[in-house]
């Protein structure tokens, strides 16, 4: 069973290069080196492991780098079929694709081409902003082509030539069975799409199957809740004041939900922001300056924390601490949601705290302003929407509360009660 073991020189110098045993039992045992350096006084040679000191603060990123070091060792070897080819040369080049994997790709195909995409993401600027894409969308990315390697083990690795109807009708298939929700499939087929196009655009791909009108992004209608302005001022005058914690979470998901920002542009709601009772940001996503009316909740909550939010959390944890607030308030109201799985309609209930996350909050603010009867190139000003398509996905209201708007409408109006002569 082949093995890596890792230890610093006996001549410990500061810092030492970490280096690297590889052994096959009685087949072969080699030395390298890793790109790796350490005080030795942070390592021990007896185990081959950082030792876990407080001052270390770099201990776990080193252990993780070594430790993927370790996987790459091994699963090249495993992916090696003839184990003569295994030497110390053969040690050397492994170790250097894992530092350096662009040498080695092929990037006239198309998995090279996508590692090559990916591993360069960082480096690549959104079309509409100008910034660097995002890490959501770096690591969609990384998702969409973790899929498409493991459509590879079980049909075949497919290269641009192969990238037909056939193939989109196979692999969508694919996701089909593992579960994924059409809006889910989506994402991954326009995912690829970027792959291709960004190929095509720099003559690697020549093969344009997928610009077919039938190599569609999927999607479908997604039901997601929003908080009604009695269920706000429900979760807003719950008592946290034992749990600070969830306090916080709540307090900056209530100012998402009178403001419309995203969790991205919390911390951008500050006092220096605020011009009389106007709130003025740029938006992280978009890149676009917006001016937001300061509600009354709004400017409480500011003056609780001196006039500057707590600072979010990852937005993960943020959504854990929310679903248990809005339990804890009685957000109890259920919500029947349908969703798509194999090409068939499913409904299933939930209660709100179940689906709460910190885009209810966004939600939240343009259905309950668009239930207000404020225009909604307004309410879109404030959001920050640039069409009215993309807006109108964030209105939650169901056919019952739009009926109730136009009956209302009629009644102020007074053409209710009319009867016609």
């Amino acid at each position: 069973m082949a093995k890596v073991k890792f230890f610093i020189s006996a001549k410990k110098s500061n810092p030492a290069k970490i280096l690297l045993r590889f052994t096959g039992g009685r087949q072969f045992d080699f030395i390298s080196q890793s790109q790796q350096q350490i005080n030795p006084e942070y390592w021990n040679n007896k185990t081959g492991i950082v030792r876990q000191r407080a001052e270390f603060v770099e201990s776990d990123d080193l252990k993780e780098a070594l430790f993927e070091l370790e996987e790459h060792i091994i699963k090249s070897y495993n992916n090696t079929p003839d184990k003569t080819d295994i030497s110390k040369d053969w040690l050397n080049k492994t170790i250097d694709k894992y530092y350096n994997p662009d040498k080695y790709l092929q990037v006239d195909t198309l998995f090279g081409f996508i590692q090559q995409f990916i591993n360069n993401s960082h480096l690549r600027l959104n079309e509409d902003t100008g910034n660097p894409v995002c890490y959501n969308t770096r690591r969609e990315y990384i998702i969409t082509f973790n899929y498409l390697k493991e459509y590879a083990k079980k049909y075949k690795e497919p290269d641009f030539i192969d990238i037909d109807l056939e193939f989109y009708n196979q692999f969508v298939d694919f996701l089909r069975n593992k579960d994924l929700q059409i809006n889910t499939i989506g994402k991954k087929i326009k995912t690829l799409k970027i792959f291709l196009n960004d190929a095509t655009e720099k003559s690697i791909n020549k093969y344009q199957k997928y610009k077919s009108r039938k190599f569609k992004t999927l999607s479908d209608d997604v039901d997601n809740i929003y908080l009604s302005k009695p269920e706000l001022n429900q979760f807003y005058e719950f008592d946290f004041s034992d749990k600070p914690s969830l306090e916080r979470v709540r307090d900056l998901f209530i100012v998402g939900c009178w403001t419309g920002v995203r969790f991205s542009d919390f911390h951008k709601i500050t006092s220096d922001n605020i011009k009389g009772d106007i709130i003025e940001l740029r938006q992280q996503k978009g890149s676009g300056k917006v001016a937001i009316p300061l509600y009354s909740t709004v400017k409480e909550i500011l003056k609780k924390y001196d006039g500057i939010l707590p600072k979010p959390i990852s937005n993960q944890k943020f959504n854990d601490y929310l679903k248990i607030a809005a339990k804890l308030a009685g957000l109890k109201e259920t919500f029947t949601k349908t969703t798509s799985t194999n090409g068939m309609k499913h409904d299933k209930t939930y209660f709100k705290h179940e689906l709460i996350s910190s885009h209810t909050g966004r939600r939240s603010f343009c259905t309950n302003a668009y239930e207000d009867n404020i225009p909604t190139l307004s309410i879109m000003a404030i959001s920050g929407h640039k069409t009215e398509a993309a807006f109108l996905l964030y209105i939650k209201m169901d056919a019952k509360k739009h009926a109730e708007k136009v009956l209302k409408i009629w009644k102020e109006n007074g053409e209710f009660m009319k009867v016609a002569k």
